[in-house]
């Protein structure tokens, strides 16, 4: 597996020694790693980056974890988010997980773990059923094939042979609408409108824009001259297939 493969993961916490060694330690049991130390740097890094799942620390100074938990979720944002604590009364877990959390790590734990905890998160998101539009969805039998892959779009499953590709939420979205639209060019509005989204979300564009760089990593020979994945000035996006 490759690095762009890997789940990226934001790790935010203002205790300097362990976001150190969670840092070290997710990058060494197969994932990319950010960090930040307080819910500010975190919306910067959200800002800019597109992450698979966020680790946050609950009683950081300033905008605590559970509170930017909340305000994410208000948002919109559909990352999968992880408290830490040292609280470990019943109340506050609640409180996380009302908060929109997918889970609850208290301190002090095992670094093995919240390994675990995350990858189980992260299964239970690419196995998730993902909402889409009819128009994506179309026939149930909808499968394509390029460059020796094989996306599924009834099961949402991008496959090399035997190899199951890892997919967010979002890119299985993409990669369907994509799909449905072969051989012809989509703009970014109505891609974006075909995963469920406002088409005149100012952000649209830009999302759908890392979205593509996401998915040509994981299926293009050389993403920076993509075969299949293809950017039509002026109009969009396009998937050719074989």
């Amino acid at each position: 597996m490759t690095n762009q493969d890997q789940p990226h993961i934001l790790v935010v916490d203002d205790d300097d020694r362990l976001r150190d060694l969670l840092t070290r330690y997710l990058g060494e049991n197969g994932f990319v790693v950010s960090a930040a130390r307080n819910a500010a740097e975190a919306r910067s890094s959200l800002a800019g980056l597109q992450f698979d799942l966020l680790v946050l620390d609950v009683l950081m100074p300033g905008e605590k974890g559970v509170d930017l938990a909340r305000s994410l979720r208000d948002e919109g944002a559909k990352v999968p988010i992880l408290l830490l604590t040292a609280l470990s009364e019943t109340e506050d877990r609640i409180s996380g997980l009302e908060a929109g959390a997918d889970d609850y790590l208290a301190k002090p734990f095992e670094p093995r773990e919240l390994v675990l905890r995350i990858e189980a998160i992260l299964r239970r998101y690419a196995e998730a059923p993902v909402p889409v539009t009819d128009e994506i969805r179309g026939e149930a039998s909808t499968t394509a094939q390029f460059g020796g892959f094989t996306f599924d779009v009834s099961r949402m499953t991008l496959q090399r042979g035997s190899e199951h590709i890892y997919l967010t939420s979002s890119e299985q979205a993409l990669l369907a609408a994509l799909v449905r639209r072969r051989g012809e060019a989509t703009t970014r509005e109505d891609l974006h409108e075909m995963m469920g989204g406002n088409a005149i979300d100012p952000g649209a564009s830009r999302s759908i824009d890392v979205q593509v760089t996401r998915l040509r990593r994981k299926f293009e020979e050389d993403p920076k001259q993509p075969r299949y994945l293809q950017t039509v000035r002026g109009r969009g996006y396009v998937l050719y297939v074989d």
